[in-house]
């Protein structure tokens, strides 16, 4: 056998590759997709009959066009009709007066001749979506080619997972380009949404501009929950958390109703989709808890099989009229930010996702860069989470667990300092509210039976807070702060609004 020395297999490498090159670059040159002629017939059709521009300007927009020369005459030709003049080729020839010539014309007869050679306005919203599509296959090519540039010259300390984050991200934006996010609008227009936001409210029962939480005290205090919001619902452990969001997740779902539009799309009109991301508890657990409270049969019942055959009934009429409930439910443990991102924008996609809840804040984990502590990492997600609420136009509720401190102080109801591990959690939240039961510390304080008197009045201080929890809501970016009172079943673990004769005065910070 004969051997082939290094030298021989290092010059033949170089051939190959030599041979490669040569081959691509003898490839033939692609042009990016785009279709000259259908610029060319929608632009004609506008300047015959200028009504051509409001069939495509809800999602055309000249960055969509290909060619630069009809991305500025679309353009003027728009900024002119919005201020209420006409747009012909008579009108925009002084625009257009010192533009470079079109082949053997000049910009001024080139825009006569797209106006002669237009024949109608029937096909306009054919061609804006032609040119939309073309300018979206374009936006692939570029990010793909970035992806693989991104690639090939990646720094050391930047991770895989940030460049798929980024790349999903860019896609996602593309793929809902004008539905929920399209860069600046103009104060008119926020005005016109702020209007809309405030009709919806005066037209919806109750009075919300948000989406119920189910619980009518709570929802007079915040308006309901409102879109692309970060409201940080924070307690200390056994204050009932988890059992809190879990009503409002059932509460949001169970209303979910829809009706058609006249363009096909379906509108949410009351309720939501509910994305539950429950990073301590499984998905079993959450779902026995939302059961036990529908069913009214206690949870630890439930898991011990101390049931008879009518609880078991019970239990499964109720799990069937449950089970067609838009609540989804995600129970990986120690899931990144970017992951979460991730899944969130896909359930918006498939089933218009409404609320993202997440249980809770702080087993997230953020990229965990070099040299980076809990606190930036924190600070990362809180960020990631309001980017995300605003990017999707969705409530989130993030749970957060709070400091020890609370239990060194006599009066233990939380407040803001008490936020655990960044500052950046308070200062992120649109919304910060603190579960509070008075009930879990004075059962602990039980004397013992022997000692009558303090017994006694053990007893009268539990009959004045059993059953009740406090919802304080320390931060409030559109409304005021407070408490409002609710009523907790701990049987059920379940929060419902108060009976009327045991409402509480709201406490005002």
């Amino acid at each position: 056998m004969q051997n082939t020395s290094p030298q021989k297999e290092t010059s033949d490498n170089r051939e190959k590759a030599v041979d490669l090159k040569s081959e691509l670059n003898e490839l033939p040159f692609r042009l990016a997709p785009h279709n000259i002629q259908a610029e060319q017939e929608l632009i004609g059709a506008i300047l015959i009959n200028n009504e051509a521009a409001d069939r495509v300007s809800s999602f055309l927009t000249e960055e969509h066009f290909f060619d630069p020369l009809h991305a500025r005459i679309f353009e003027t030709a728009l900024r002119l009709i919005q201020s209420g003049k006409q747009a012909t080729p008579v009108t925009l020839k002084t625009y257009f007066d010192s533009e470079d010539p079109v082949g053997d014309i000049t910009v001024p007869q080139y825009l006569g001749r797209l106006a002669a050679n237009a024949t109608s306005i029937i096909n306009v919203t054919d061609y804006g979506q032609t040119i939309y599509d073309l300018h979206v296959r374009r936006s692939l090519i570029s990010i793909g080619e970035e992806m693989v540039n991104t690639a090939y010259d990646s720094e050391v300390d930047n991770p895989p997972e940030d460049q798929i984050s980024e790349a999903e991200q860019r896609l996602y934006g593309l793929a809902e380009q004008g539905k929920y996010g399209s860069g600046f609008c103009s104060f008119k227009d926020a005005i016109t949404d702020a209007i809309e936001m405030a009709n919806n409210a005066y037209l919806r029962d109750g009075g919300l501009s948000g989406i119920s939480t189910g619980l009518k005290d709570l929802d007079n205090k915040m308006g309901g929950l409102q879109g692309s919001d970060l409201i940080v619902l924070a307690g200390r452990p056994s204050m009932g958390k988890t059992a809190l969001a879990t009503n409002i997740a059932f509460n949001i779902a169970n209303m979910h109703q829809t009706e058609p539009q006249p363009d096909g799309s379906i509108k949410t009109t009351e309720g939501a989709v509910v994305a539950f991301f429950s990073l301590e508890m499984s998905a079993e657990q959450l779902a026995t808890r939302i059961i036990s409270e529908q069913a009214e049969i206690p949870s630890e019942k439930i898991r011990r099989g101390l049931i008879d055959e009518s609880d078991f009934r019970n239990l499964v009429e109720c799990s069937q009229r449950l089970a067609e409930l838009p609540l989804y439910i995600d129970q990986t443990g120690g899931i990144s930010i970017a992951q979460l991102a991730a899944r969130a924008r896909k359930l918006k996609r498939q089933k218009n996702l409404g609320v993202i809840i997440v249980d809770y804040l702080q087993l997230l984990s953020g990229s965990k860069r070099t040299g980076e502590g809990r606190v930036q990492e924190v600070t990362e997600i809180t960020t990631g989470l309001k980017a995300l609420a605003k990017e999707l136009s969705v409530p989130v509720i993030a749970l957060s667990q709070l400091s020890r401190q609370v239990e060194q102080r006599e009066d233990k109801r939380p407040q803001l300092a008490d936020l655990r591990e960044s500052g950046s959690i308070e200062q992120d939240a649109d919304v910060v509210m603190f579960v509070f039961r008075e009930e879990y510390y004075v059962s602990r304080r039980q004397p013992s039976d022997a000692d009558v008197e303090a017994t006694v009045k053990w007893q009268d201080e539990m009959a004045q807070v059993e059953g009740k929890a406090e919802v304080i809501i320390g931060k409030q970016r559109h409304g005021p702060t407070g408490t409002v009172g609710l009523a907790f079943n701990g049987n059920f673990t379940r929060f419902s609004d108060l009976a009327e004769d045991d409402h509480m005065p709201y406490r005002h910070e």
